[in-house]
């Protein structure tokens, strides 16, 4: 089994905490199906050569998973003969992108008895922790895989917008930080629906995203929202599906992870 990142040095007051889901996504990855396809996808002894994979964390919080993902680069698009994977994390959050800087730096650090260069042919490249709205600091075109815990839990509201008054209250501040993390809005998916119509213009021509789902997000709706979409000028189709799952409760699947890409 694959080792998890260490968080123990995340202050969870302010940061969400690892959970069911940010394992969910972990286990997805490292799937034989899922390290197949992004091999498949990506690999780096393709011909012609490809550029490495520009991976990114939308809402890397405690950075568990870009973490992992940044470890274990080898393991998940296969043994890099030219250049190592990107990985790159934004949040909301400041404090959650320096706890996914530390989280990285640890899971990617050499341990005794291992050189610095064998350590770089099996991990990503970690460009930072981006203190930004979900994709808003991104260019387009440019991510191959895009990582996507969002807040998923069904809410009267969505958080209010920081104001002067939650900078200067600690507590206030920090409740407001933890409640970004879960609150979704309407069906839980008014965070999510934001950043599902960003992903055609942020998406490489290559690329993909792994979203979570709840079953309260009507996750069937929204894969068939997906497949319903085009592509202007080249006529690819959009997929959209199932390939992780923590299980079912009273017939639902609490929690799935969605794959979705292009052709």
């Amino acid at each position: 089994m694959l080792p998890t990142p260490d968080t123990s040095h995340v202050p969870y007051s302010r940061v969400y905490e690892p959970a069911e889901d940010s394992f969910l996504m972990i286990d997805t990855l490292a799937l034989p199906a899922e390290t197949a396809f992004l091999q498949g996808r990506f690999g780096s002894r393709k011909e012609p050569p490809l550029p490495p994979p520009l991976v990114v964390e939308i809402g890397s919080g405690s950075g568990v998973v870009l973490a992992f993902v940044a470890a274990q680069a080898a393991h998940l698009f296969g043994p890099s003969t030219r250049s190592r994977p990107l990985a790159l994390a934004v949040d909301v959050n400041e404090f959650a992108c320096a706890a996914t800087r530390e989280t990285v730096r640890r899971a990617t650090a050499t341990t005794p008895g291992e050189s610095k260069a064998s350590k770089e042919s099996t991990a990503a490249m970690f460009l930072g922790a981006v203190r930004a709205d979900l994709a808003s600091v991104l260019r387009p075109g440019q991510v191959d895989v895009l990582l996507f815990n969002p807040p998923y839990v069904p809410t009267a509201t969505l958080p209010a917008n920081e104001n002067a008054a939650l900078r200067q209250d600690a507590f206030a501040r920090d409740s407001h930080l933890l409640e970004l993390a879960y609150a979704g809005g309407h069906d839980g998916m008014e965070t999510t629906d934001r950043l599902l119509r960003e992903l055609p213009a942020v998406l490489s021509p290559r690329g993909c995203a792994y979203v979570l789902l709840c079953a309260q997000n009507r996750p069937e709706a929204v894969k068939e929202r997906i497949r319903s979409w085009t592509t202007a000028g080249d006529g690819r189709s959009w997929h959209a599906e199932t390939v992780g799952s923590s299980g079912k409760q009273a017939g639902w699947e609490k929690l799935q992870i969605v794959r979705i890409w292009r052709d």
